[in-house]
């Protein structure tokens, strides 16, 4: 495998580097940076044009077409290549961690959660710097690839793009969805989180995103203060899903766990979204495999 070290960046490297690298990346005469012999294909500024997908597609269009291809092919591969390759369409266990700085065991932790059936995992600590951050987004980079799944970040679009995940998710206060495409490009993938009816309904009808979550359902002390919707909310996305022939994939969040995961499924969802379930379970790969057979297929 052939990735740029992002370990290179101090923190004051990152506020000078940062807003050059970007201007870079999105130049749409010049090409990734060359960082080894490999040469990656150009990012642009282009305005995202997000196709919906057919039956028996993946998000990028690309019907019945497998790309996992052989370990070599999988070497020369780009993270953001894997968006296709393994679609947030396809998804269904998606966790959110911080970086595990106590715990020491961050790549053991993230490891154990994808081994479980894990599809994506978040980098979400509001506690690190920057430079801090890439250093454990290049960790999380290392292992999706490994195991041949997504990654994602949060909040920061200037980290999506110097870190080149696959996927990106955004709150309602956060960067506004066509600002944040206009800053990650249109390869990578953008989520939403959604917390009335309205927002769904909105998150249903934009072209600017590739998915969107629910929640969160129950109270949780990731989001304190904010209100639980209940499955109710849950069981309105569903009625909207059914109701159109092709919706955006969506993501129950909030509280969820091996107790209450049969209501959020009971109410519609097929896909979730957890924290604490894995974060805190002694043995992450039995929990996240438990979770992972509480859900029901998705359609083909």
């Amino acid at each position: 495998m052939c990735f740029p070290s992002l370990r290179r960046y101090e923190p004051d490297q990152v506020k000078r580097s940062a807003p050059n690298a970007l201007s870079a990346l999105f130049d749409s005469n010049v090409g990734l940076p060359q960082y080894c012999n490999r040469v990656y294909p150009p990012w642009t500024g282009a305005r995202h044009r997000r196709r919906r997908a057919a039956p028996g597609t993946t998000s990028g269009g690309h019907r019945g077409r497998s790309r996992k291809g052989t370990g070599d092919d999988q070497a020369g591969r780009t993270p953001h290549a894997m968006v296709d390759e393994v679609s947030v369409r396809s998804a269904q266990l998606y966790l959110c961690t911080d970086a595990r700085i106590s715990e020491g065991d961050f790549v053991e932790f993230i490891d154990a959660a994808y081994s479980g059936g894990v599809d994506i995992i978040q980098l979400r600590d509001k506690t690190i710097e920057a430079a801090v951050e890439l250093e454990y987004l290049e960790m999380l980079r290392d292992a999706a690839v490994r195991h041949g799944k997504l990654w994602a970040v949060n909040d920061r679009a200037d980290l999506t793009a110097l870190s080149r995940a696959p996927v990106f998710h955004v709150g309602q206060n956060d960067v506004p969805v066509a600002a944040a495409r206009q800053l990650v490009g249109s390869g990578v993938s953008i989520g939403l989180s959604t917390h009335t009816p309205q927002q769904v309904e909105a998150a249903l009808n934009s072209q600017a995103l590739d998915y969107f979550c629910v929640g969160p359902v129950w109270a949780t002390p990731t989001k304190p203060g904010r209100a639980p919707v209940g499955v109710e909310l849950v069981a309105h996305a569903a009625e909207l899903e059914r109701a159109r022939r092709d919706t955006l994939p969506w993501f129950a969040i909030g509280g969820i766990d091996l107790t209450n995961v049969n209501q959020v499924v009971d109410a519609g969802a097929r896909r979730i979204v957890v924290v604490r379930a894995i974060t805190d379970a002694s043995d992450p790969t039995h929990v996240a495999r438990q979770l992972r057979s509480a859900l029901p297929p998705l359609p083909a």
